[in-house]
């Protein structure tokens, strides 16, 4: 099972390592004692609470508009039969969804908690400008 720094932590979420703490401390995240003798959060709890805390901020009417094509996040679920698998992040307030096989899937040893990059490759990429 994943452990993270808290500072990991923090960057995934898009809060600072001092709302982890405070996070930590209200009992909102459970904490766990690195190899290092650091304080850190499980990978699975923090999965969870990084969907809680997702609010997509609602487009609008947009005049201007881009997204990265690399995404770091948190994998949320992972769901396999025997040829194909579905893994769902989070990263920061966005949900990515990939469908790939299931050999791929147990390459890169993705389960829940695992922090992984998202890198989208379209030929199909819309870019929004949002009314100012």
């Amino acid at each position: 099972m994943p452990n993270l720094r808290i500072s990991e932590a923090a960057a995934l979420l898009g809060v600072s390592d001092d709302t982890v703490r405070r996070w930590v401390d209200q009992g909102r995240l459970g904490a766990v004692q690195l190899d290092s003798g650091r304080m850190g959060v499980d990978g699975r709890e923090l999965a969870a609470l990084a969907q809680r805390v997702a609010e997509a901020a609602e487009p609008g009417v947009t005049v201007a508009a881009s997204a990265r094509n690399r995404m770091r996040g948190i994998v949320t679920r992972v769901v396999k039969d025997g040829v194909m698998a579905q893994v769902e992040m989070q990263a920061g307030p966005f949900r990515v969804v990939s469908l790939m096989s299931r050999e791929s899937a147990d390459e890169l040893g993705l389960e829940i908690g695992t922090v992984a990059v998202a890198s989208i490759k379209s030929t199909h990429v819309v870019v929004e400008i949002p009314e100012g």
